[in-house]
């Protein structure tokens, strides 16, 4: 179908940093229904889709309705005429649902500030589970999401104040911490129903990197050393938390792609005298 993209292409774009934009326009009864969201999807209203689509200036857009009929191709054509190239899901919420894949409940997402962001606030100085973390939200909850980097101490009083959630702080009373020998991101994988074969890897290097265990996957010790090193190149706590994001591409990359692959080295040489 023009103008459409299948479940199937849709899933291997969703985790990778060309994702494009995911549009959830279903009208509030289906939501209703469901309330369930395909991977790094935002609800947008669909009749209003005159005033925010000049938003997306520069970026892709794949639409989402429910069954992938009127309400998707006619936002997405609006789009395509404010020089948005958009794409409707073939299928809708529904085809995405029958094929399996994951889906994230609505109800474990924190509240929105007024841009409609996730805002979540951690300590200061990162190193794994404080990358991994924004990693996995930016990439498969919440693309626009807000990271704020504080002392240790102001954590909880920061959260207060500004309505940010915390995450990975030692303190018995926050949800999204380390549970006995789960770390932060493996809590993530749970709750936000997230646990596919290559996240549940990448969650076993986390935590065996982030809790000392790394006899728990070899490649642990591998991403251990590059956050050691990136939290020493970076004294911005951002710009290490944008150079973290393209190291976890490439380990969710691997995880899901490439762990069969072999480094051969050289190949196909000509053996001497032939």
């Amino acid at each position: 179908m023009p103008n459409s993209i299948p479940v199937d292409k849709l899933a291997r774009l969703i985790g990778t940093p060309g994702c494009p934009a995911l549009l959830d326009i279903r009208t509030d009864e289906d939501v209703a229904a469901d309330r369930h969201l395909i991977p790094g999807a935002a609800r947008r209203p669909w009749a209003d889709v005159a005033a925010w689509g000049g938003a997306l200036a520069g970026r892709s857009a794949i639409v989402i309705c429910r069954r992938g009929q009127k309400l998707s191709h006619g936002v997405a054509a609006w789009l395509r005429h404010a020089g948005v190239p958009a794409e409707s899901l073939e299928g809708g919420t529904e085809a995405w649902r029958a094929a399996g894949l994951p889906r994230v409940p609505e109800a474990t997402l924190p509240a929105r500030d007024a841009l409609g962001r996730t805002v979540w606030v951690t300590r200061a100085r990162p190193k794994i589970d404080r990358i991994a973390c924004p990693w996995l939200i930016r990439r498969f909850v919440d693309p626009a999401a807000v990271f704020l980097f504080v002392p240790p101490a102001e954590v909880e009083a920061v959260a207060e104040r500004f309505g940010a959630t915390p995450f990975d702080i030692d303190a018995s009373e926050v949800f999204w911490s380390h549970r006995g020998p789960l770390c932060t991101f493996d809590v993530m994988l749970e709750e936000f129903c997230l646990a596919t074969e290559p996240l549940r890897r990448l969650a076993t290097i986390v935590r065996g990197a982030d809790t000392a265990r790394l006899d728990l996957a070899p490649e642990a010790s591998g991403l251990l050393a590059a956050s050691l090193g990136l939290s020493r190149l970076y004294a911005d706590d951002l710009a290490q938390l944008d150079a973290g994001m393209l190291l976890y591409d490439a380990f969710y990359r691997w995880c899901r792609d490439a762990t069969d692959e072999t480094h051969n080295w050289p190949t196909n040489r000509p053996k001497p005298g032939t």
